[in-house]
């Protein structure tokens, strides 16, 4: 398996809620949302870890409802994947939109093909204004 196939099944297993199928694709030491300054929106906070990667889909599951989660284009050389997504999630407490045109995402792996290395490059602005009461 390529790594181009390994973020299409996990996109696949995050469209079934099967996050436990993503989490074991993650190294131990995994960085996510690496290189990130830290925006003021919770689903988007540097974590270090597997274990620590669990609190992002904890934190989307509750703040977020995604209404639209459609990969448009997977492309990888080497140890890079990068994905582009049409995203549209709603932020529950306020019940506004984020719309998401060619949200990206990078994915890195090790040689044993997990990822070590995770971002989103997305809309940050949107999603603090959603997030305003």
């Amino acid at each position: 398996m390529n790594n181009v196939e390994r973020v299409e099944q996990m996109y696949a297993a995050f469209g079934r809620g099967a996050i436990p199928e993503i989490l074991e694709r993650l190294a131990e030491d995994v960085e996510w949302e690496y290189g990130s300054n830290g925006a003021p929106v919770p689903w988007l906070q540097p974590r270090k870890g597997r274990a620590a990667v669990t609190g992002f889909f904890q934190v989307l599951a509750e703040q977020v409802e995604i209404t639209e989660f459609s990969p448009k284009a997977i492309l990888g050389q080497g140890d890079l994947v990068v994905g582009v997504i049409d995203v549209r999630a709603r932020v529950k407490a306020t019940g506004r939109v984020v719309p998401e045109p060619d949200e990206v995402h990078l994915w890195y792996f090790n040689q044993q093909g997990l990822v070590r290395k995770f971002r989103h490059r997305a809309d940050t602005w949107a999603a603090v204004e959603a997030l305003k009461p």
